[in-house]
Order: structure tokens, then C-alpha cells, then sequence
């Protein structure tokens, strides 16, 4: 999974690519209950690239975007957000699978 950079990236990313965001800290437990589960998720949703975004680093994103628990996900297509996976809960393989799939077909 890349991680993100700089906001200028974040913003060239979700003008262009078919992107999930995955809002994350490293002091989360929730965040790394999910971490080894990616590797799979992502290997399933090959159409989409996955980006990790430190909440910590990039607070203002957060901020903009109305992140208020992590783990969360944010989803875009051609520039726009097509679907938001945002609470302070726990998140499972299965329910981000059900997330994924739920999106717009790309």
C-alpha cells in the first residue's frame, strides 16, 4: 500500500485514479487490527489503488474531509468521492470487502 506524501499528492490522486483512502495512525489499535487484512483486500480490488494516510500528518485533510475516527476509508472515482466507510469503530475485512463492493462500478 503507498503512503501518502503531501497534499498535492492527495489531490493528484483523486483527480485521476480510481483511489481508496485508508485514514490511519500508528498509535490506532483498531488501525492495526485491520492492517493485516490489506494485503488481501487490496489484492481483490485490483482496479483500485490504496493509499495509507497518516491522520496525524495530514490533519487538515481530515479535517477538510470530516474524519473523525479512524480507521476510515474514502473512495474516489474520476475525481470524485463516490463513497465513505467513516466511524471511530472497528472495522473488519469483511465489512470493508461489503464497502468495496458497494461502490459504483468502474
Amino acid at each position: 500500500m503507498k503512503e501518502l506524501e503531501s497534499v498535492n499528492q492527495y489531490n493528484e490522486l483523486i483527480a485521476k485514479d480510481n483511489v481508496i483512502m485508508l485514514f490511519s495512525a500508528d498509535w490506532c489499535g483498531d488501525c492495526r487490527f485491520i492492517e493485516p487484512e490489506l494485503p488481501e483486500i487490496e489484492e481483490t480490488f485490483p482496479t483500485y489503488t490504496f493509499v495509507k494516510v497518516d491522520r496525524d500528518k495530514f490533519i487538515e485533510i481530515c479535517q477538510e474531509h470530516a474524519i473523525l475516527g479512524i480507521p476510515s476509508f474514502l473512495a474516489y472515482q474520476n475525481g470524485k468521492e463516490v463513497g465513505r466507510f467513516v466511524s471511530k469503530d472497528r472495522k473488519t475485512k469483511e465489512e470493508v470487502i461489503k464497502f468495496i463492493e458497494d461502490l459504483p462500478s468502474i
